[in-house]
Formats: structure tokens, sequence, C-alpha cells
């Protein structure tokens, strides 16, 4: 059997599905939403990890969509390669069913994959009601589990439209020349055929399936973001002991108490700046502020500043290993 002629049907409401998305929301516009929005969680939980609220730092569009990537270059990747396998396993099958019987995968495979799907969109969206349902150290589980189920339901229902030989409009096709006649006593006038699915019908189906799939995945790829935030927050943490240290100089006291951090008060009168910080790393200047942590800094008893750019203080900055150390006097 064939499968080549159902399919440009089967294809039609997928087709004018992306025609009537491509007409309401632009391409560009939709993915550069999406960016924004990966890149606004990676560096919220960045900076959730130092105890800073990011939305006080004054991150532009720019610097979301650039942290985005860091964000989507794995999700990206598994994606691309997971659809390319789909293709080429898409393309294998077909020729098989095209080449011999599909009796049997009709009576065991669909009916299996159907259940697996089955089971695993119902236990993403039971998650949604109960966050326990997956536990919390198994990343992207829950919508991975959503978005998986219904391409697996989707995918099944699909080739079994495929495969299965419809009956015509008028009821099912006369048995062929040379065949026995029907018993005597049954009623040999064929039954009425199903009707044909109007358009709106399949087009509302597949809506259906794109949007929960789509909200999966970008669920998954939020979680993901939140992981690599706080990922990148502990690497930083991790490389403290190894990073430039940074001297923080102040035209007032500052009042830094912070373990690690020591102030010398500058006695020289004609110095423009009286006091000095050391032991911080600075790790962002954005907009007009600065973000600076002790290099002792630890969760629990780390704290980090967050100090307006301006003439008042000035930093300056020794690469590690260049032999100055912060416990020699330092020179204001």
């Amino acid at each position: 059997m064939s499968e080549g002629a159902p399919a440009a049907p089967a294809a039609a409401p997928v087709r004018r599905l992306g025609a009537l998305f491509g007409a309401v929301v632009a391409p560009t516009s939709f993915v550069s939403a999406l960016l924004y929005y990966f890149g606004y969680w990676h560096v919220y939980w960045f900076f959730a990890y130092f105890g800073v609220n990011s939305t006080i730092l004054d991150f532009g569009t720019v610097d979301y969509l650039m942290r985005s990537l860091d964000a989507l270059f794995i999700p990206m990747v598994v994606v691309a390669a997971g659809g390319l396998a789909a293709f080429w396993g898409h393309d294998l099958l077909r020729t098989r069913i095209a080449a011999g019987p599909e009796a049997r995968l009709l009576r065991y495979a669909l009916p299996t994959v159907a259940a697996t799907g089955l089971l695993l969109a119902l236990g993403g969206l039971y998650s949604i009601v109960d966050q326990q349902f997956f536990l919390n150290h198994h990343l992207v589980a829950a919508p991975l589990s959503l978005a998986s189920g219904v391409i697996l339901l989707a995918y099944t229902l699909h080739l079994h439209r495929t495969v299965t030989p419809a009956a015509p409009a008028g009821g099912p096709a006369p048995p062929p020349e040379g065949t026995d006649p029907p018993p005597e006593g049954e009623d040999p006038t064929p039954l009425p055929g199903p009707a044909p699915r109007p358009e709106w019908a399949a087009l509302a189906e597949w809506a259906v399936v794109f949007v929960l799939i789509g909200l999966g995945l970008i669920w998954a790829a939020n979680d993901y973001a939140a992981a690599v935030g706080r990922g990148r927050a502990q690497q930083l943490v991790d490389e403290l002991p190894y990073s430039d240290t940074t001297a923080l100089y102040s035209d007032h006291a500052l009042s830094l108490t912070a373990p690690g951090v020591r102030e010398t008060h500058c006695r020289n009168a004609d110095s423009a700046y009286h006091y000095r910080y050391d032991g911080l790393v600075l790790i962002l200047q954005s907009a007009n502020q600065y973000v600076l942590i002790p290099q002792s800094w630890t969760p629990s008893t780390g704290v980090a500043l967050v100090l307006p750019r301006s003439d008042a203080v000035r930093l300056e900055f020794t690469p590690y290993g260049s032999g100055r150390s912060i416990s020699r006097p330092p020179v204001c």
C-alpha cells in the first residue's frame, strides 16, 4: 500500500496553520521575543544566586539577547538533532510500510507508541498541578514529558490515518470479482462510510497540538535557562580565588563590612579618594552600576555590592598572578 495519496491532504492543515501564524505574528518578532524571554531568566537566576535582584541593573534588550544564546545553545542543538532523526526515521518507516503489509505495525507498534505518549503527556500535565510529581533535581523532566507525549500521540494518530485505507464516501468498496457472495440473510447493501473531516476540525487539531508542544518546549527551555544561570554563577564563585582583584577607591567612607573586604583610610589630604577597599572582584558593569563581590564570597556568608558609577568612586584592577597581594599595605 502506498502512503503517497493521503500525504497531501494530511499536510494541508499544517501548511494552512503555518500561513495563518505567519500572517498574525512576524517570525522575526516572535524569535526576538523568545530570545529576550530566555535571556531575562538567565540573567535573573545568575544574579539571584548572589542575592541581587537583576531588575535594578538596567539591562537592555541587547544584553538579554546576547545572554539568551548561552541558555539556548544546547537546547537548540538537541532539538535540531532530534528533529533530523525524526525526519529520517519517518522516511524509513514510510519505505517499510510501502514495501509490505502493515498489519503487524497497526496491531502492535501503534498501540504501544500511543500508550507511551499518553502516559508521558498525562505525567507532564499532572506535574502542573503537583510540582513534586517529577523531582526537582530531574531537570526539565516535566515539560519534556508533556511535549514528547503529545508528539507521540499526534504522530501515532497521523500514521494510523495514513496507513489505514479509508472507506469511500458511499460505503465500503464492493468485494473483488470472483469472491463468494455474502451469506444468505445478510444485507448486501453497503453501510455508509464516514463523512470526510471538515478543514476547520483538522486545523483546530493541529493548532492544539502545536500549542501544547510549543508550551512544553518553552517550559523546558525556561527551566534550562534558569539552571544555566545558576551554573554560571557557581562557576564564577569556584574561580574567585584565581580572579583579577579590584581595589575600590572612594572619596567618602562606604562602610563596607563584607567578609574578606579591608578598608584603608588614606591620610593624605591631597588625595582625591580618601578610602580604599581591597578584596573585591568585579563581576559586572551594567549601565551606570558596578556589581562587586568579595573574593572570599560563599553562599552562606557572602554579600554582593551594587554601587553607582560616578566620579566619586574609582576602580583599580590587579591581574591574578601579578605578584601584588592585598595583604601588603595599599597605597592611596
